[in-house]
């Protein structure tokens, strides 16, 4: 009686973890680490509208946000992009409960927010969300290196409504996310300064926004401004990472007062975001500046060895130069904020609020760090404590402000005094600019340097809602044309008298996860079977042993199993079930364990080998290197099986993420 093990499996010899739709999957479903919900049912027909992807804790993460016209329990699935075939999800896509409740009777409905976790680098991914039977369009984003430079885009106030008509400011801002993405495709992050809309709670201002389908393919890092802050929509549509909602982040430690908000931070990558509610600045009821100077400070002294960079992102500019310059409540941020910056080693903070663009000189303690520094230099290099200011012009063209006149009110601290250097600047700006036309900011992350640029996205033409009113304008097309740089500046990170070392660490080859059988892959013959006690035979061989290698960095666990089919000898058969083995370990490498021994189903009337077993397997977090396995087989079967020369084929499987 003799069978032969045949490895049946897709692609070469060389059996590798991505080769195949099954394994390819597997590894998806381990990292992404998702809880199954229960979906509500093939009968719920609830409106899925305002999708958002937002940023995450992590470059691993993202979150997804979104209203529902119904109360019912749903879930974000998700899939590598490769998976989704004719717009279908492969059976097991990954889900992630979502959680929510009712929206205010103005905005109506309910809304809905899920973080992903666990995506890996340099993947596509496709995302959906409802329940079975009643999910909205799917839409895709992609991973990046999760390691080194990237660049992000700042956006300053798209304030959609703000011209008095919703169709032309989203056309304006439909057309900055074109236009800067376009030019920018590997963009990872857009960081928002604050007033998406013109009043709070109005729902067709907050569909207009969140229209352009960027705001679903790439994460959108939420700031509120203080046309955002009227009631709770903002905190409706968008979900952040680490978000403190206690009193003090709200307005001035009175959260009756302002509805949505808080305070919130996240790691990407190399640079370390802390958002503030910059609508909260009065200390009294111990809330406002006060409160988020000790959140900004906590928050660096535990996370800010993490990253290389410091970035704080706010909507009031407390450094700008046009309507909001001398404002009551700037001049007093712009009095509480530097010098805790500067001491805590911030590098760059992004503004909005003042509808036009402005880079300010290097700011120490209040003051400007280097009384030399030039106005508009390219190069600069911040020196213990310096932090540069920027402020973003309007995004979609809703409402431009008017760069005003400096006064005598002093050149430091709160004042609004002139730049001895460019007497029409206010004392604090290297760089002041307004055109009337949009813009947005590109911050390139490097290794010793960040870019700032300010990039023109628009011209007088239209989609320009406030020219289009009757503002004027005075960008010339030819010289100033879409995609030119207003304004660039490179900073330097200081190093003392120190001499730092840098050494950039590529990632090692990825390497692979495969098996081969060892030895001659052919016939494993058994032999002739005996007969014992007069009722059955009894035969006894070993597989080939199979050679595990896994060279992987990621350490993933891997397991592989096998089955047997039916013995056959023409058309006489008898089951896989009776065959059973005790598998072992010759070569422990690559965290190897055996798998656990297998009765004949002739002994305990069980299905044997005729079901997949596990002959070995590895831990996440073992080590790499190569393993041996094998197994003693033991193939009992009954006196009633037919003389004849069997043969089975026994199909070897191998699993890992």
């Amino acid at each position: 009686m003799r069978f032969r093990p045949n490895a049946q499996v897709s692609g070469p010899a060389r059996h590798r973890a991505a080769t195949g739709a099954a394994a390819a999957f597997l590894g998806l479903s381990m990292a992404l680490g998702g809880t199954l919900a229960s979906p509500a049912g093939a009968a719920d027909t609830a409106t899925l509208s305002g999708i958002v992807l937002g940023v995450g804790a992590n470059e691993s993460q993202r979150t997804v946000t979104w209203y529902s016209s119904a109360d019912t329990t749903q879930v974000v699935q998700v899939a590598p992009t490769a998976q989704v075939v004719n717009g279908e999800f492969p059976a097991d896509a990954v889900t992630f409960d979502a959680l929510g409740g009712a929206n205010i009777a103005t905005s109506g409905g309910f809304n809905r927010h899920a973080t992903i976790t666990g995506l890996k680098e340099h993947t596509a991914y496709s995302y959906r969300v409802g329940t079975e039977g009643n999910w909205s369009g799917a839409y895709a984003f992609k991973t990046q290196d999760y390691e080194g430079d990237y660049d992000f885009l700042f956006y300053g106030d798209p304030q959609i409504g703000s011209s008095g008509d919703v169709a032309k400011d989203q056309a304006g801002w439909q057309d900055t996310l074109d236009v800067s993405l376009k030019a920018n495709p590997d963009a990872e992050l857009l960081v928002s300064g604050g007033d998406q809309v013109e009043t709070a709670n109005t729902e067709t201002q907050w569909n207009a926004f969140l229209a352009p389908d960027q705001l679903r393919q790439y994460p959108w890092a939420a700031t509120i401004g203080n046309h955002d802050v009227g009631g709770k929509a903002y905190e409706q549509h968008f979900t952040t990472p680490n978000t403190d909602r206690s009193a003090p982040y709200y307005d001035n430690g009175n959260p009756a007062g302002t509805k949505s908000g808080g305070d919130y931070w996240y790691i990407y990558k190399d640079v370390l975001f802390i958002d503030l509610n910059s609508n909260s600045y009065n200390s009294a009821n111990g809330g406002g500046d006060a409160a988020h100077i000790n959140y900004v400070t906590d928050v660096i002294n535990k996370h800010g060895n993490e990253a290389k960079w410091k970035v704080l992102v706010y909507h009031h500019a407390i450094y700008s130069p046009a309507d909001h310059a001398k404002d009551a409540d700037n001049k007093m941020r712009r009095v509480d904020f530097p010098t805790t910056f500067s001491k805590l080693g911030v590098d760059l903070v992004l503004q909005g609020h003042d509808h036009s663009y402005s880079r300010s000189y290097l700011i120490k303690n209040g003051e400007k760090a280097n009384p030399a520094e030039q106005p508009g230099a390219a190069d600069v290099y911040p020196g213990p404590g310096g932090v540069l200011y920027v402020t973003g012009n309007s995004a979609s063209g809703s409402k431009y402000y008017d760069i005003t006149a400096p006064d005598n009110s002093g050149t430091s601290g709160a004042g609004n005094g002139a730049d001895p250097l460019n007497p029409k600047n206010y004392w604090y700006n290297s760089v002041q600019n307004q055109e009337h036309v949009r813009s947005y900011v590109k911050v390139q992350v490097r290794n010793d340097k960040l870019v700032v640029e300010n990039l023109r996205s628009g011209t007088c033409a239209a989609p320009n809602a406030a020219v289009e009113k009757g503002n004027w304008c005075n960008n010339t097309p030819a010289d100033q044309p879409v995609g030119s740089v207003v304004d660039k500046v490179t900073v330097h990170p200081y190093h003392g008298d120190k001499q730092d070392l840098a050494v950039n660490v590529p990632n090692p080859a990825p390497g692979e996860f495969g098996w081969t059988i060892d030895g001659y892959n052919g016939l494993v013959d058994l032999g002739t079977a005996e007969e014992r006690n007069g009722d059955h035979f009894v035969a006894v061989g070993k597989i080939n042993p199979l050679l595990v290698s896994d060279s992987r960095r990621s350490l993933a666990p891997w397991s592989v199993s096998a089955n047997v089919s039916d013995f056959r000898d023409g058309d006489k058969t008898f089951s896989g079930s009776y065959l059973g083995w005790t598998p072992y370990v010759l070569n422990g490498g690559a965290g190897a364990k055996a798998g656990d021994p297998v009765a004949s189903g002739y002994d305990d009337q069980g299905l044997g080998l005729s079901v997949s077993r596990g002959i070995g397997s590895a831990d996440q977090g073992h080590p790499r290197g190569t393993a041996k396995l094998g197994a003693d087989l033991d193939l009992k079967i009954p006196d009633t099986v037919t003389k004849g020369g069997y043969r089975a084929t026994l199909t070897i499987t191998a699993l890992s993420s």
